[in-house]
């Protein structure tokens, strides 16, 4: 019988900002299957494909839906038949979504994209899906407000990366907020926040309780 483990598919639309992972060596390990969409995007501007390409919207004018990336997703869960380790609890990271609408997707299609995958990876496999989305704060921003907003009503977990309110600190980059939702809870104890003050070091980031750096006061 073939043994389970844990194993991520991870798809990324921006250059690895990863520290102090290595995706190669998880890669080869056969712990993640690694779709890069800039240098994919590449192969399906100029070369031929013989098959279809889980980026293939990128050359259809008039594309409504990311059937094709999903089932990329869909056929890299699929069962092995060949005694190898089955897929156990998966993780889905997309990194980000953020950059499908600046490709020309719309928000309802991306967030279809994420209702099957989330019928696939967590319904089904028992998984999770991490999703990066970027908030710019513009509200003519309309595509990416929808998207946003339907990720969050869909989240248990939502963690927000910003600035500090008061601008620009040396010893003190950011803050985190940490919103978890239990939806099976009464509306009273729903939501639970935490905020977090960080740094980023060179490999690594350091977090600290709110106004326990004393940079900021």
């Amino acid at each position: 019988m073939p043994t389970q483990m844990a194993a991520s598919l991870c798809i990324t639309f921006s250059p690895s900002t990863s520290k102090g992972v290595s995706l190669t060596v998880a890669r080869e390990c056969g712990q993640l299957v690694f779709l890069e969409g800039l240098k994919s995007s590449v192969d399906v501007f100029f070369r031929a494909q013989v098959e279809p390409h889980p980026l293939q919207f990128l050359r259809e004018a008039n594309a409504e839906n990311l059937q094709p990336l999903y089932e990329f997703v869909r056929e890299a869960l699929k069962p092995v038949d060949d005694g190898e380790a089955a897929w156990r609890c998966p993780v889905l990271l997309v990194d980000d979504l953020s950059v499908l609408l600046s490709l020309g997707m719309g928000a309802v299609a991306v967030l279809d994209f994420i209702h099957y995958c989330r019928a696939t990876v967590c319904w089904e496999r028992k998984g999770n899906i991490v999703a990066l989305v970027h908030d710019s704060g513009d509200t003519e921003d309309e595509e990416n407000n929808i998207l946003l907003n339907g990720l969050s009503h869909q989240s248990h977990l939502i963690l927000r990366a910003e600035g500090l309110p008061t601008g620009f600190c040396r010893d003190v980059h950011g803050q985190l907020r940490i919103l978890w939702r239990t939806p099976s809870q009464p509306t009273t104890q729903r939501d639970r926040s935490l905020t977090y003050q960080y740094k980023i070091q060179d490999k690594s980031v350091s977090f600290f309780a709110k106004g326990m750096s004393p940079a900021v006061l």
